[in-house]
């Protein structure tokens, strides 16, 4: 009491307040409180945007979430089709069923051998076990999740703490799964929201990136059901379907400080002088009245974000494509009446004068050749994961068991003999794995090569011509 009488003394508080703050440390048992006061230099700032170069790399870190290669391939969409010219790197290092301690295990091959700048984490949903809130077990997670941050810091990357995502008892009652305890139904939930306040605490305090996944899955999912009380984004209660994995990705592009809007072309004349065009995100060229409209050369920096029809619910209820990647374009002037869009030859719609010179988004139309052009980018990435990727990650499966039995050596003599077969079975597959390893890698490049053959913006005629009313 006496420390917060003498802080708040009218006329100083404000001056004084920060010298007074308790200094939180981040230790590997967790967070302790000491009485050392600080100024606000001393604190960190966290991690404000992701800025991402030609030649960088992301390591996704994770369990079974990540393993999906759902929330992974989204995100990678959107790097693919925000940063054309650039040869930006993400590797998905998931495995199903980890907690901190497996990606300990592989931590070496399975991220630092990839150099990356970045570190996205997603761990702890298989660290709580499933239980009501164990102290045991979340020191544990405190302990490996702690060491996971130092490696990464360790090989010159920037750790990049993501809350766990969101368990939906409703959903494990509405499909149960053998019998389940109806504690840990009730109270798991708020595990995960307890586990992923440490983790912000720890982002925002050591000055590392943070992503909150829990809330946006929470959030959306009580708005949905206020209007379908069987709502879910997670049949299973742990793993995000298409549009829960949308909402993830939504998270990393908001919440990493990425380039949100796509672009605006905006067109009008003043005071009778020629039309004028003023471009965000690309380039206006041959701009020229037609009798009946205008029609310019438009050359973008990037291309929309497009994601799969089967996640089209989540791009509906996150408004990911007014939020993340608006492609808008705006014509003043024009005399009153309809207007016939069209791009390369493409009709696009017919939109009112009154409607065009407030502006229209065109990052939805399907019948845009840039979506196209986006949607085919999409459709490549999604066969480098089911493919390749999933090669890859299923051999990582195979190691974290490996690694685990490896840890779980018996002392019983007749336990051990069943154990050494075990280790012998698993060492004919590790000791080749290298190689396998390689060859997956080759060939998910293979299809990245392709994916940066397709994702460059090319030049687009745009033409309006007016039209009798539909």
């Amino acid at each position: 009491m006496l420390l917060f009488s003498t802080i708040y003394q009218p006329g100083n508080f404000r001056k004084k307040v920060l010298s007074f703050l308790i200094l939180v440390v981040v230790t590997g048992s967790g967070l302790q409180f000491s009485s050392q006061t600080v100024s606000a230099e001393e604190f960190a700032s966290p991690l404000d945007k992701m800025i991402l170069e030609d030649g960088d790399t992301i390591v996704l870190l994770g369990d079974s979430i990540t393993h999906q290669c759902l929330y992974t391939q989204y995100f990678e969409n959107y790097i693919y089709t925000r940063f054309p010219h650039k040869r930006i790197r993400i590797h998905n290092a998931g495995v199903g069923g980890a907690k901190a301690w497996d990606a300990l295990q592989r931590f070496e091959k399975d991220v630092a051998a990839y150099k990356p700048k970045y570190v996205p984490v997603l761990l702890g949903m298989n660290d709580g076990r499933y239980v009501p809130f164990n102290k045991e077990y979340f020191e544990t997670y405190q302990k490996d999740m702690t060491e996971v941050i130092n490696k990464i810091k360790a090989i010159g990357a920037t750790p990049i703490l993501m809350t766990p995502t969101m368990f939906d008892a409703r959903a494990r009652r509405m499909n149960p799964r053998g019998k389940s305890d109806e504690a840990a139904l009730s109270q798991y939930n708020a595990v995960m929201a307890y586990y992923g306040a440490w983790v912000r605490e720890v982002a925002v305090h050591s000055g590392h990136g943070y992503v909150d996944m829990y809330g946006p899955l929470n959030q959306l999912t009580v708005e949905q059901r206020k209007k379908e009380p069987q709502f879910t984004m997670i049949k299973d209660a742990v793993h995000p379907n298409e549009p829960g994995q949308v909402v993830m990705a939504f998270a990393m592009v908001h919440d990493l400080g990425l380039p949100r809007a796509l672009s605006n072309i905006r067109i009008q004349n003043r005071q009778g002088k020629a039309m004028q065009a003023f471009a965000v995100g690309g380039k206006v060229s041959k701009l020229k009245e037609t009798a009946e409209g205008i029609e310019f050369n438009w050359l973008a920096n990037s291309l929309p974000w497009v994601l799969p029809e089967s996640a089209e619910l989540g791009v509906t209820i996150t408004k990911l494509g007014h939020k993340l990647t608006k492609e808008s374009l705006q014509i003043h002037n024009l005399k009153p009446g309809y207007y016939r869009l069209a791009i390369d030859d493409q009709v696009i719609g017919i939109y009112h004068s009154t409607a065009l010179e407030r502006h229209i988004e065109l990052q939805g139309n399907k019948k845009t050749p840039q979506y196209q052009q986006a949607a085919k980018v999409a459709e490549l990435n999604a066969k480098r994961n089911s493919g390749p990727v999933r090669k890859l990650r299923g051999e990582w499966a195979r190691f974290q068991g490996y690694a685990r039995t490896l840890a779980a050596k018996p002392q019983a003599p007749a336990e051990l003999e069943e154990w050494n077969k075990k280790i012998a079975s698993y060492k004919k597959l590790i000791d080749t794995m290298d190689e396998r390893v390689e060859q997956a890698n080759a060939e998910a490049k293979k299809i990245e090569d392709e994916i940066f053959k397709i994702n460059q913006p090319v030049s687009r005629k745009f033409s309006l011509i007016r039209v009798p009313s539909p």
